[in-house]
């Protein structure tokens, strides 16, 4: 029978410190410092054999004190994977579609993968402004783009080698599938709730001869470059990025909330979609009134 999706657990990743160990764990101990794939919760139990099959394995951090880039390990693994799914050349021009958390890494990453040229696709301006500030060269609102954002690329030159879309809707990927050039590359990293029926594919993506890559860094998906890049290695890299600083995610806005206060912050979530590219809970009773960093 179906799955009922409620009620469901929330949240995705958990960064706290390991309490106590099973005898026959040798690999952590009591006092690590770890991120793992866990829902929201003041604690949780994991099984280190079922973690090497999971989306997010348990990996150590490498520092004493939660380090806030530590709230962006998940999706920089996310975006790590649309990257390698996208196989980008030094010297590619890439269009990135959605100005969320994965698609400001995904900007960023691109930068590191060789990229010469990156545009960025948001409505949002503040999103746009933080694009540029990590690497993008140009930024483009799609409100303001009659014909579409895909367009007013190619207005700008032949399009781009390869667009990455982030945004998880329908306009965003004809957005995408418009700004590549003849034989180029979409790659697909968001969810398209409901199916995205308005996608159209009679246009540039046939005559284009375009490639349709679906980009999947969650669920169990293996990595089209496995069994070397299993999760752990993956994971492992993303934090090795962010603690040295190569991926910056110190100014991107988070909202926190006490675990106290779950409710209020889905409920903020709700209403100010665009006002923070994370959410994130305390469990020391510490940000009581919702604050930004």
């Amino acid at each position: 029978p179906p799955r009922p999706l409620y009620p469901a657990s929330l949240g995705y990743e958990m960064v706290g410190r390991i309490d106590e160990v099973g005898r026959r764990v040798h690999e952590l101990r009591p006092g690590d410092l770890v991120h793992a794939g866990a829902p929201h919760g003041e604690m949780a139990v994991l099984d280190l054999d079922a973690q090497s099959r999971a989306s997010y394995p348990i990996v150590k951090l490498p520092a004493d004190e939660p380090p806030a880039w530590a709230l962006f390990v998940s999706l920089s693994a996310v975006a790590l994977v649309a990257i390698h799914d996208a196989r980008l050349k030094i010297g590619d021009h890439v269009a990135v579609v959605g100005m969320g958390a994965i698609g400001l890494l995904t900007v960023q990453m691109a930068r590191l993968a060789g990229a010469a040229y990156i545009v960025a696709v948001d409505p949002v301006e503040t999103r746009r402004a933080l694009a540029l500030q990590l690497g993008a060269h140009a930024a483009i609102d799609p409100a303001r783009q009659p014909e579409g954002a895909g367009a007013a690329i190619k207005r700008a030159g032949r399009g781009v080698d390869t667009a990455i879309e982030t945004s998880g809707s329908a306009a965003g990927l004809h957005d995408a599938v418009a700004a590549v050039a003849l034989g180029g590359t979409v790659v697909t990293v968001g969810f398209y709730q409901g199916g995205a029926p308005q996608l159209r594919l009679g246009e540039e993506w046939h005559h284009n001869r375009l490639d349709m890559v679906s980009s999947m860094g969650a669920w169990g998906a293996p990595h089209r470059s496995g069994p070397g890049w299993d999760r752990a290695r993956v994971m492992q890299t993303v934090v090795d990025l962010l603690a040295a600083g190569v991926l910056q995610v110190d100014g991107l806005p988070v909202r926190w909330f006490p675990f106290e206060q779950a409710v209020e912050a889905y409920a903020w979530l709700d209403e100010h979609p665009r006002e923070a590219v994370k959410v994130a809970l305390t469990y020391d009773g510490s940000n009581a009134a919702g604050g930004v960093q």
